[in-house]
């Protein structure tokens, strides 16, 4: 592994590998780096299309990485990456992908996960992309995130996108069984001509499931984001889904929120707000010493938290 791909992998992962973890890198479609432990495994699949990782039945606080890097321009990188949580398991799973694209062809790298977790099973899912390239060739990221929650299951999901990936459309599905349990929190920023698109379909088939969705998107300079949400409740059941976007000089964002409740005892619920940041906030902070771009700063950093 290059110092340009560990540099890439700090970027995306936030922490080292530690000794204790599972993990398995990709780089340019194929397989870099991998290891097994006693509670984790991961195996090719047939056909090369990606891995299966299998988390054992009563496994605790199993640690698995699965990060990818692209550094070819021109690389379109599919794969499939099913993971398997074991009865009353429990996982941290950290994801993610860097592209590097300093020439002029299109680089993009679409990521399906699939999720099957089964009764009592915990995850905490972390995800973050990222972009960087001098050239002209454009950094996509589409990832596909699919969730199968067993009874009494829960899942956190915990995506960022900050900088430098040019084009994303991020579908996310789930469905949730008796007492399952998914929150999300996304981060998307934007700049320049950039655009991103979200859309999450969220199914709340169990008796007493429940989801807390909150997405939080930042468009500056000409950029543009779109928030789909569709929140489906057949059973008794709770659901929040919450869209906060900051708007700075021509950026746009969009937000279609669509809940449909299917049993009288589901309850369901969407808050949007979107605007730009408040004078009296850039002022207070300018009173305390910061100049007015230091002040803007420290509010989207505090937004993105």
């Amino acid at each position: 592994m290059t110092g340009t791909d560990q540099t890439l992998l700090d970027e995306i992962t936030d922490t080292k590998i530690t000794d204790n973890a599972a993990y398995n890198i990709r780089k340019n479609g194929k397989v870099l780096k991998r290891k097994v432990t006693e509670d984790v495994s991961i195996e090719s699949k047939a056909d090369g299309s990606g891995i299966d990782i299998y988390v054992k039945e009563n496994a605790r606080h199993a640690f698995v990485y699965i990060p990818v890097l692209v550094t070819f321009s021109g690389l379109n990188d599919v794969v499939y990456n099913d993971f398997h949580i074991g009865k009353n398991a429990s996982a941290i799973i950290v994801a993610g992908c860097a592209v590097k694209n300093n020439a002029g062809k299109t680089s993009r790298h679409q990521g399906i996960h699939r999720f099957y977790l089964e009764e009592n099973a915990s995850v905490s899912y972390l995800e973050k992309h990222y972009g960087e390239g001098h050239g002209h060739g454009g950094r996509i990221l589409d990832p596909v995130t699919e969730m199968h929650l067993g009874p009494n299951s829960t899942m956190d999901m915990d995506t960022v996108q900050i900088e430098g990936v040019t084009d994303t459309v991020r579908y996310t599905t789930a469905d949730l069984s008796d007492g399952a349990t998914l929150t999300i929190s996304e981060k998307i920023m934007t700049s320049q001509n950039q655009t991103a698109k979200t859309e999450f379909t969220i199914n709340l088939n169990g008796k007493n499931s429940s989801t807390h969705v909150v997405s939080r998107s930042i468009a500056a300079d000409h950029s543009h984001q779109q928030f789909i949400s569709h929140l489906n409740g057949y059973n008794e059941c709770y659901g929040h889904v919450e869209c906060d976007g900051i708007l700075k000089d021509q950026g746009i964002v969009d937000a279609s929120p669509e809940v449909n409740a299917r049993h009288v005892d589901a309850r369901l619920v969407h808050e949007a707000a979107i605007g730009k940041i408040a004078g009296d906030q850039l002022t207070k902070l300018m009173s305390l010493g910061l100049t007015a771009k230091e002040a803007e700063k420290a509010i989207i950093d505090g937004f993105l938290k």
